[in-house]
């Protein structure tokens, strides 16, 4: 069933709902996710309904969050943490790699660690370094982490609950500046796209787009103006970033001869530039051009007078699909 629209933040919220409900063993954890509902209300309203000791106000320490998830998950929980800002989550890089990514391996699979890191990323709203980072490579290059990234609300409610139910760690990418988008959500979990699936979102003919999180709605509206031009493109929403669906991938790359990859993090080592691998060393004969990328720049996050200049746009995106065309 297809319930009303909801914002993604909402969508978000309804999702950790319905997963606390169906499984007592699942725990929210945070700066602020109680009483203030989180700073973007993602939380709002679920201390009240499940009480403090299942949705918990943390100190101001993002390893000893982690950390502490760690430890609940090996007594059997199901911890869900919430980085408050995409930056904030670099104190508890040692507790993600070192400990939540290797305990699986490192116990021969005896041991599973399903806990859940919620982090909100990418710029859009005005804020500044630390609070509009984009780190996903960090955590793709991370084995022994599963990484995925929601772009609406559809996604949101879905992916949140599939991601809680997954035996092993999940990094969680929430596109903050599309946290008010609405879109309606399927409730019924038989029609859920899996997890790791990638989506084409909007069909095309003469150029695959591959975007995640907060860009694919950039893309999806670059696509709305190259087709005024006469240019059909097809955007694919990868939606997990490891694993990677990269048969989907394949297969438009084949089928249109041109790619070009948007996301906001800089585009040096990003992870633009493994996809870029991937599609060469798969469709090399079917390329009419070389795979572009489009992305940040390799500055810090710059002031929010200049972060539209920063994140990749309309103007840049289509750039990119006119250079696709003159090879």
């Amino acid at each position: 069933m297809v319930a009303e629209p909801l914002a993604l933040a909402k969508a978000l919220n309804a999702g950790l709902r319905k997963a606390m409900e169906n499984d007592p063993r699942v725990l929210v954890m945070g700066e602020d996710v109680g009483k203030l509902g989180g700073v973007f209300r993602v939380t709002d309203g679920l201390q009240k309904d499940f009480g403090e000791e299942r949705v918990i106000d943390t100190p101001l320490a993002e390893s000893g969050i982690v950390g502490t998830a760690i430890g609940l998950a090996l007594r059997g929980y199901r911890p869900v943490v919430e980085i408050q800002f995409d930056g904030f989550v670099f104190p508890a890089a040692d507790q993600i790699i070192t400990q939540l990514a290797k305990m699986g391996m490192r116990s021969l699979g005896r041991l599973n660690l399903p806990v859940v890191v919620r982090i909100p990323c990418g710029g859009g709203i005005g804020a500044v370094e630390h609070h509009s980072e984009s780190p996903e490579a960090y955590f793709t290059h991370t084995a022994g982490l599963r990484v995925v990234a929601c772009s609406n609300s559809a996604d949101a409610y879905s992916m949140i609950q599939q991601s809680i139910s997954s035996p092993d760690p999940v990094i969680f990418f929430e596109p903050k500046r599309r946290y008010w988008d609405k879109a309606p959500v399927e409730q019924d979990p038989g029609a859920w796209t899996p997890l790791h699936a990638a989506r084409v979102v909007q069909p095309g003919e003469h150029v695959t787009v591959l975007a995640y999180g907060p860009s694919v709605k950039t893309c999806l509206e670059a696509a709305s103006a190259a087709a005024e031009e006469g240019r059909s493109l097809e955007v694919v929403d990868l939606r997990s970033l490891n694993p990677l669906d990269i048969d989907t991938v394949v297969r438009s790359v084949e089928r249109t001869g041109r790619c070009v990859v948007v996301h906001e993090a800089p585009v040096y080592s990003g992870f633009g530039a493994e996809l870029a691998a991937r599609i060469t060393e798969r469709c090399f004969y079917r390329l009419e051009a070389p795979v572009l990328r489009v992305g940040g720049f390799s500055t810090p996050y710059p002031p929010s007078r200049l972060e539209d200049h920063y994140l990749p746009d309309l103007d840049r995106i289509l750039d990119a699909v006119d250079r696709t065309f003159g090879w």
